[in-house]
């Protein structure tokens, strides 16, 4: 599984991909979605700190992550496959980087490359069918989802999504993400709310290849010592000039599923 920064075409419109084109892989509701962000993030960082007498949160195998990943028969509406080993290192060894240091962890996020140094990892490449009220207005939907995750050693995957955080609040005028080699321009960064797992955070980001836009949303769930990350491109977006809605189904099921192996 690689992933890259290509244009695509797509039913006379062109839609950029940022991450989310996979080659080789083909293609719950927030019930705290009414609570203020500062409030969920104390609630989450109250959680996440665990006493002394509470065990350490399990550091899950690359077999248990694969065991853990989501796929089409837990939810409707979703095609989903699992890349495997090799696909997964390659894609690791991806080159990202930013114009602005303090931006890379958003980048990362972006392109599914990993933040700091995972005990072990997974990623599956899950497709959302479009509305049929879309389909039937001729209009183009759906969206393509990179669901990743990856287990950390001691306070790995809290440090990952607290650096996320950072550069969410640094980055939010735009910054320019290059993966080996091709560019692209994040015009804007806004707040997505998402909920789930121990903690969480997300974006609502708005790119651009050669003047054409692109959204794209990028969200990360911590569950224990597991750092789950879904950047997500929203097909309709060229088309619609709307954005379409983060697809927390698909979310809330990888967390669910991915708290049974904890």
């Amino acid at each position: 599984m690689r992933s890259m920064l290509v244009r695509r075409s797509a039913v006379a419109a062109s839609a950029v991909s940022l991450a989310l084109l996979v080659t080789a892989c083909g293609g719950s509701k927030d019930d705290n979605a009414d609570a203020a962000p500062e409030d969920k993030a104390g609630a989450a960082s109250a959680s996440a700190a665990p006493s002394a007498a509470e065990p350490a949160a399990k550091v899950l195998s690359e077999a248990e992550l694969k065991k853990a990943l989501v796929t089409d028969a837990d939810l409707e509406g979703f095609k989903i496959k699992a890349g495997d080993t090799a696909q997964v290192a390659a894609l690791a060894k991806s080159k990202v980087s930013t114009d602005k240091a303090e931006c890379e962890p958003l980048a990362r996020l972006l392109t599914s490359v990993p933040m700091g140094e995972p005990a072990a990892r997974a990623l599956a490449m899950a497709n959302q069918s479009p509305k049929k009220e879309d389909l039937a207005a001729g209009k183009l939907g759906g969206s393509m989802t990179l669901v990743g995750l990856a287990s950390y050693e001691g306070k790995g995957a809290e440090e990952a999504l607290a650096s996320l955080r950072a550069a969410g609040a640094a980055c939010a005028g735009g910054f320019t993400v290059t993966q080996d080699g091709a560019a692209v321009k994040v015009t804007k960064l806004e707040e997505l709310k998402v909920s789930g797992g121990d903690e969480a955070t997300g974006w609502k980001v708005t790119a651009e290849v050669d003047g054409t836009p692109s959204l794209y949303q990028a969200a990360a769930v911590r569950q224990g010592a597991t750092l789950a990350t879904f950047p997500v491109q929203d097909l309709g977006f060229v088309v619609t000039g709307k954005a379409g809605d983060y697809p927390a189904a698909l979310s809330d099921a990888q967390i669910g599923k991915l708290a049974q192996q904890g």
